[in-house]
């Protein structure tokens, strides 16, 4: 894939959870992995693309880590104030790239700020295979395991068709207004959005999922980083 295939983006990293399920003392996007922060990786695998147009960081008000960290001088990330759910951090965030001058039909590119393992060629892979896409979509992994749907007394009602089943991963990719159009729909009927292609589904599109590496992880619990810790010990 050469770079002209590959469309210019902006990104919005919602940052302004707290991630108590790891039981750290700080937010788990300002815990340690090989040296830096988990979210000064994760704003690693964007800030040295050719095509990225700028980058928004939507944090809490009161955040008193984002500021010790050396790249919050960086002049290509910008704050905004995130909210109490990541639909509201992750509006915030696309209010802020319209005064940064983005127009309706630029690419944006919603990525956790807890998910530092992004692979520069499944950034590129979802940044070719989406450039034309009218709809947009998400990096993804089928489920490899089996699959049991529970019944309400906790035992095993059904096995799902694995085949149909992929776990959503992040960057997902839309067009600024259509995502800000959908989210804000969403949110204002009371619907689930547990990520940005959820709301776009509710307004009827169906994005596209593009299958990624499965290492692209999500940093939840302190297992995670652990496996994360002893993964990049090897790789680096």
């Amino acid at each position: 894939m050469s770079a002209h295939d590959i469309p210019p983006f902006w990104v919005v990293i919602p940052a302004a959870g707290i991630g108590s399920r790891m039981r750290a003392d700080r937010p788990k996007q300002y815990l340690q992995l090989a040296g830096k922060t988990i979210l000064e990786h994760t704003l690693d695998c964007f800030l040295d693309h050719p095509r990225l147009r700028g980058l928004v960081l939507s944090l809490a008000a009161d955040d008193p880590y984002w500021p010790a960290l050396p790249c919050a001088a960086d002049t290509r990330i910008r704050r905004a104030e995130g909210g109490a759910e990541r639909a509201d951090s992750v509006l915030a965030g696309l209010l802020r790239l319209r005064e940064l001058g983005a127009q309706a039909d630029d690419w944006v590119l919603v990525h956790d700020a807890a998910r530092p393992n992004l692979a520069r060629g499944d950034l590129d892979l979802l940044l070719g295979e989406l450039a034309g896409d009218p709809v947009g979509g998400l990096l993804a992994v089928p489920a490899r395991d089996t699959l049991k749907r529970a019944g309400a007394d906790g035992r095993v009602a059904e096995t799902v068709d694995r085949s149909l089943i992929w776990q959503a991963y992040t960057p997902q990719m839309f067009r600024l207004a259509e995502l800000q159009g959908a989210l804000v729909g969403a949110l204002a009927a009371g619907a689930a959005v547990t990520d940005e292609a959820s709301a776009l589904e509710w307004a009827g599109q169906a994005p596209k999922l593009v299958e990624g590496r499965a290492d692209n992880l999500k940093i939840t619990r302190p297992e995670d980083l652990e496996w994360l810790r002893q993964h990049w010990a090897h790789k680096h």
